[in-house]
Formats: C-alpha cells, sequence, structure tokens
C-alpha cells in the first residue's frame, strides 16, 4: 500500500506541476489537477468497468432463469446453489462482477487520502464554491452521496423484482448514506475526487449500457 501512496503522490505532484505552468492561480490548478487525476484513474480503469457493467446487464437478463432455478429446487438449497452456478459459466456472467469497481476504488480513495494529507499546498486553496480544498464542505458532503446513490443505481438496475437487486438497492443506500457521513469529516480535495469519479462513472455506465444492449438485440434478432 506504501508503493500506492508514493506513486500517487509523485503522480499528483506531477501533473499539478503541468497545470500550474498554464494556470497559475492555486485556486483553479489544484482543482483542475483534482479532476485531471480523477480522469486519468477512471480512463486507467475503463476495461475493468466495461466488464462489470457488462455482467450487471447479463445479469439482469438472466434473473427470470434464477428464478425458475430457486422455485424447481427451492426443498434444496444446495443443488439451487449448483444449477445457478452452472447457468453463470454457461452464460458468462459473475455473481460478483458489479464489485470489482468498488473493491478497487477503495484501495484509490485511501491512497488519495494519504496524498491530500501529505501536500501541504492545498491548505487555504478554493476552488468553485469551496472554500478551503484541505477543510470539509458541506454541500460536497451531500453531493458525495448523492452521486454514489445514482452511480450505484445506474449499475443495479433497482427495478427488477428479484431478491439480489433489491439487497443491491439496499446496499447502495446505505453505502450512500455512509459516504455523506464520512465526508462531512473528510478533506474537500478527496470528497472532490470521489464526486467526479461518481459522475464519470455514471457518464459510462449510461454510454457502455446503450452498446451493450444494442450488441444483444442484434444477437437476438
Amino acid at each position: 500500500m506504501s508503493h500506492l501512496n508514493n506513486a500517487l503522490v509523485q503522480f499528483f505532484v506531477y501533473v499539478h506541476k503541468l497545470v500550474a505552468n498554464l494556470i497559475t492561480n492555486p485556486n483553479y490548478s489544484y482543482g483542475i489537477t483534482i479532476i485531471l487525476v480523477t480522469l486519468i484513474i477512471k480512463i486507467i480503469l475503463v476495461p475493468l468497468n466495461i466488464k462489470s457493467i457488462r455482467s450487471s446487464i447479463r445479469m439482469t437478463k438472466i434473473q427470470p432463469d434464477v428464478k425458475k432455478l430457486q422455485d424447481k429446487y427451492k426443498n434444496d438449497p444446495q443443488r439451487a446453489q449448483q444449477e445457478m452456478m452452472k447457468l453463470y459459466k454457461d452464460k458468462g456472467v459473475s455473481p460478483f462482477g458489479g464489485c470489482l469497481p468498488l473493491l478497487i476504488q477503495w484501495p484509490i480513495l485511501l491512497a488519495l487520502y494519504y496524498v491530500f494529507n501529505n501536500i501541504s499546498g492545498i491548505s487555504g486553496v478554493s476552488f468553485l464554491w469551496i472554500k478551503d480544498l484541505a477543510k470539509p464542505d458541506v454541500i460536497l458532503a451531500v453531493l458525495s452521496g448523492a452521486t454514489q446513490y445514482y452511480a450505484g443505481i445506474l449499475m443495479n438496475n433497482p427495478g427488477d423484482n428479484n431478491p439480489q437487486s433489491k439487497q443491491a438497492s439496499a446496499m447502495n443506500l446505505y453505502m450512500s448514506l455512509f459516504m455523506i457521513v464520512i465526508s462531512w469529516k473528510l478533506k474537500s480535495a478527496l470528497v472532490l475526487y470521489w464526486v467526479v469519479s461518481n459522475l464519470i462513472q455514471m457518464g459510462q455506465t449510461i454510454f457502455t449500457k446503450k452498446l451493450e444492449e444494442k450488441h444483444m438485440a442484434e444477437n437476438d434478432a
């Protein structure tokens, strides 16, 4: 983890130097650097995100088959589990595929927490309505939860009437509320990263879903 922390510190400092050469005002350069670093991280994670979104779509499509198996083997949970795993394998779907981006995001978030605690330049620096990137911001805290919630809605397909979707929707709500609570205490620089990351994730999800649904419709035709 220390290697990731140090690498991100050096990377952030490097990107900020490039930005500061063009925009000398720190009230703009640091905020823009955070947005650029977020964008670069999301671009690196694009292949994983696309795989996860596709897995989520396919999981939704096979839910009727999953329900049939659950009803058929309701008195034999072990057999039901075996048949569902076989179904997932046949359809090329991972029941945990949608969790991968979130699992990878947390180490990055922790590393960036270290970054912003070890960069003195953001202290007293404002950006947009944020008065100090080194201090918490109420509006940004609410935005962190709201964007987390809507990004989760796009991934989890809450309209599906099955236990898995209901559980995912509940977890998404709890995680969003949790993000608001912890963002209330975190430096705005870190929360800004999370909000921008969620907004980019929402765009990626919408775009990838449209492409995947079009591809699936062509295959079914």
